[in-house]
């Protein structure tokens, strides 16, 4: 409450599905799942996108990050394996949090790894490898990607959290949650481009009230100290928050003292990236059961987050069998926040 000068709020987001599955999918890419439940992507997520079309900002650094694991419907669909997230794995609250696949196996030097880079360079100048699943680009990627990040020291020092100054972790609080979020922090200071942070443990069906109390004061904290924290390194203006879940839960109370899903109304909010601060968009109903005016659904959602990457939605991409398909196939700009 304190930040919300800084802070822009959207209380009329909306769609039609009320199931984890589909709704994360629709959020994450803008567009319906089509196939069956937890199948993997049929439409890149955004992050995947910006992964692929903008890359990293600094050489060195995974351009797309999951921590601690992708999210569900968080994949890359038709773009390929090279442009999944690099999954962290692990808690950064723990003493002993390390991050794999990022230094050189210790049998490996530096100069034997140069020599199977100039191999690998030597064999592919001779035989491209065709094949109708875009792995040998994917593999071309990979590789490429994986020197950088073994080869150079960025990466590793972004990922550890443990040099950060005992002061800040304290302030971001000795919890999963807040130690994730300033981990995020680390690696967009560093040069990654899109990084998500799962937060698990929301589906409270039943004792809504005692769950809350538990995991809030945590999350609560950590958001309000990343988003401080980002005004205060002077990176407000480079970095978009997103606070947001796939739906929201039922106006009404269940009869477990719960709420349920529900994807007909629920609130996202979102901080620093060209976004204005102390700004409510729509509102709902009296019952918090749907929008009472400026209704906003996932596609203006991605296409605001497209804008504010740079990233044109009108642009084609290409699926594995060449067809092309729109980067967004509708939605608006929300300029009420810009």
């Amino acid at each position: 409450a304190k930040i919300l000068d800084k802070m822009a709020i959207i209380r009329s987001v909306h769609h039609d599905r009320s199931s984890h599955d589909p709704s994360s999918h629709l959020v994450q890419t803008g567009y319906y799942k089509q196939g069956r439940k937890g199948s993997r992507n049929e439409m890149p997520c955004i992050g995947a996108v910006t992964a692929k079309l903008r890359g990293p900002n600094v050489v060195g650094m995974p351009g797309y990050v999951a921590v601690p694991r992708v999210m569900r419907n968080g994949g890359t669909a038709y773009l390929g394996n090279a442009y999944e997230p690099f999954e962290t794995r692990g808690n950064p609250n723990k003493k002993n949090f390390t991050v794999n696949n990022l230094v050189l196996n210790k049998h490996l030097s530096t100069e034997r790894l140069g020599d199977r880079q100039q191999l690998l360079t030597d064999l592919d100048a001779q035989r491209r490898i065709a094949d109708l699943h875009g792995a040998s680009g994917a593999v071309d990627r990979f590789t490429l990607a994986a020197f950088e990040l073994v080869t150079g020291d960025r990466a590793r020092k972004a990922f550890d959290i443990q040099a950060e100054k005992g002061q800040v972790r304290d302030q971001y609080g000795r919890t999963t949650t807040g130690q994730s979020l300033l981990l995020a922090r680390r690696l967009v200071e560093a040069g990654a481009t899109f990084v998500t942070v799962r937060v698990g443990g929301w589906d409270d069906h039943s004792k809504i009230e005692k769950r809350m109390k538990a995991k809030g004061p945590a999350y609560d904290r950590g958001v309000a100290a990343l988003i401080t924290d980002l005004h205060a390194r002077g990176l407000d203006q480079d970095v978009l928050v997103i606070a947001m879940g796939e739906f929201g839960r039922t106006p009404r109370v269940n009869r477990n003292a719960g709420r349920d899903h529900w994807g007909p109304c629920f609130t996202l909010t979102l901080a620093g990236g060209g976004i204005q601060g102390g700004r409510v968009v729509g509102t709902s109903d009296e019952w918090a059961a749907k929008p009472k005016d400026n209704p906003i659904g996932p596609k203006d959602f991605a296409a605001t987050m497209f804008h504010l990457l740079g990233i044109d939605t009108e642009k084609l991409l290409y699926t594995l069998d060449k067809r092309p398909i729109k980067l967004l196939d509708g939605g608006r700009v929300i300029e009420e926040l810009l």
